[in-house]
């Protein structure tokens, strides 16, 4: 058995499995790091950058970085959790979040992140961009929800790995595509899955729209990350 790899996270000592990530690694000490773009079982692309965190002094993606020997990584420091806050405000400005009327209201981790953050108005302009909602047999694609995360485009997929979502466009025009004809095939079970696995309201499956009530949503109790606290 490899020998567990010993580094620092906040001035607590922690261990790590070879090839594990510095998220990880937290998690598996009970120390939350905020992720938004990553989701368990995908590979890590590091494309939302919330999860970013200082290593050695340098800038690094904690779902991306594997774990080393002696690593000194600083998670919850004030310069840490300002950056992940100024990036938690600019995907809110950029889009069109409407919150109270949003089926993924008190599901939404985007939501729960600037309730952890004490988020109450952002602190760049709103850009109010002109955005579309496309309609597709099983679900809606509501592109003023979306953070461009790809989650959907890493899991969502033909069994012959075929993919159903993908980039359209770059810089600033970029969008999330949908293939139509592969669309219309996906079942009721891979619908519901595209909807889970958004973080966001953008993928909606049809019909199922607020079928949980206040209160027994999944942040309506506790904060995101509280699980992973809570564990150790």
């Amino acid at each position: 058995m490899p020998e567990p790899i010993k580094f620092i996270i906040d001035g607590k000592e922690c261990t790590a499995e070879p090839g594990q990530t510095i998220y990880e690694a937290a998690k598996a000490n009970g120390v939350y790091i905020p992720v938004l773009c990553h989701f368990e079982g995908l590979k890590p692309v590091g494309s939302c950058r919330i999860c970013s965190v200082r290593v050695n002094g340098r800038w690094m993606a904690a779902c991306t970085q594997p774990v080393a020997p002696g690593m000194v990584v600083e998670n919850h420091t004030t310069e840490v959790e300002e950056y992940r806050r100024a990036l938690i405000e600019m995907l809110f400005v950029e889009g069109n979040h409407f919150c109270p009327a949003c089926e993924k209201s008190g599901n939404c981790e985007l939501q729960a992140l600037a309730y952890r953050y004490q988020i109450m108005v952002p602190g760049f302009p709103y850009l109010f961009p002109k955005k579309d909602i496309e309609a597709f047999p099983k679900f809606l694609l509501e592109h003023n929800r979306c953070v461009q995360c790809r989650r959907c485009i890493r899991a969502i997929q033909t069994p012959d790995g075929k993919k159903i979502f993908d980039m359209k466009n770059r810089s600033g025009r970029v969008r999330i595509n949908v293939d139509r004809k592969l669309a219309a095939k996906l079942s009721e079970e891979e619908a519901q899955k595209a909807m889970d696995i958004c973080p966001v309201g953008a993928i909606l499956k049809k019909e199922v729209g607020f079928r949980i009530p206040i209160g027994k949503r999944k942040y309506d109790k506790k904060p995101i990350g509280s699980e992973i606290e809570e564990s150790k």
